[in-house]
């Protein structure tokens, strides 16, 4: 029997993700990333001679960074073994923690600033308080149908996400912002951003408006996205506390070596770190 991947066999496997109880975005992504290689095949059988020319074409061809390409072989070596095609399967790279982010990365707090200051002047009130609500409790942004009348006014926001759930606590000024806004735009109960239809805000429609923003607000574009916003939360919340497992558990990181990830100092800051210690 060749062994082919089929649209079938996707849908099969994507009911069986949901049972595994994986989230929306979890699923999203394997499909997705599942496919990559369902078009590089191009129909041919799934060998491992295949799976690894596969593997080599992303670094030399398509030049994705490792770090992406094993969270793509990660995808398809689940899928593999959930078919039983243990034969086939092929290891990830082996890539040694950087112990500085690449210049250009992070958004700075005046950068964010700028970019409040900015929805704010276009009259997108909304997307103003969706920024400060992300960048000052640190959640993410399928976790914000999870802030809810009820909960600013408890001042407490009950997150359920990757099957863990954890209490994250809003800012006093954060929240009093809130009840404003929910005051003002008649919110009497429910999730407190949501589109016209009343259906939460999701990545798409977040990622497309602050991009449009981006440039509005003078900020360069390969900044502007929501998940920076909580890379910013962790960093300030570490200068101040460096305690570095409070911070996992706050932003609901199983491991500590993705917070590591986070808080990981700029080009900037290391160059300074080595240059003031004046041993040449």
């Amino acid at each position: 029997m060749k062994r082919i991947i089929t649209e079938p066999m996707l849908e099969k496997y994507k009911e069986y993700l949901k049972e595994e109880e994986k989230s929306r975005a979890t699923i999203s992504k394997y499909i997705r990333d599942i496919k990559k290689l369902l078009d590089y095949a191009g129909g041919r059988e799934i060998t491992k001679r295949l799976v690894l020319d596969y593997k080599e074409d992303l670094r030399i061809n398509k030049k994705y960074k490792l770090s992406s390409i094993n969270s793509f072989l990660i995808a398809v070596n689940r899928f593999l073994e959930y078919m039983g095609w243990y034969g086939m399967r092929v290891k990830t790279y082996n890539i040694q923690r950087e112990v500085f982010a690449p210049a250009g990365r992070d958004l700075s707090m005046q950068e964010y600033r700028k970019l409040v200051y900015a929805a704010k002047y276009k009259g997108k009130k909304r997307l103003a308080m969706v920024i400060q609500t992300i960048c000052s409790t640190g959640i993410r942004i399928s976790e914000l149908s999870n802030v809810t009348v009820d909960s600013v006014k408890q001042g407490i926001v009950d997150i359920y996400c990757k099957r863990k759930q954890r209490k994250v606590l809003l800012p006093k000024k954060l929240k009093n912002m809130l009840v404003k806004y929910i005051k003002e735009n008649n919110i009497n109960d429910g999730i407190v951003f949501c589109t016209s239809s009343g259906k939460a805000l999701d990545r798409s429609n977040l990622w497309r408006e602050m991009k449009a923003l981006g440039s509005e607000a003078n900020v360069v574009n390969e900044k502007v996205f929501p998940h920076n916003l909580r890379h910013l939360f962790a960093k300030t919340f570490y200068k101040i506390d460096k305690d570095i497992a409070k911070l996992a558990d706050l932003l609901g990181h199983s491991s500590i070596e993705t917070t590591r990830g986070y808080i990981m100092t700029t080009y900037e800051e290391h160059q300074k770190q080595l240059d003031n210690m004046k041993l040449v």
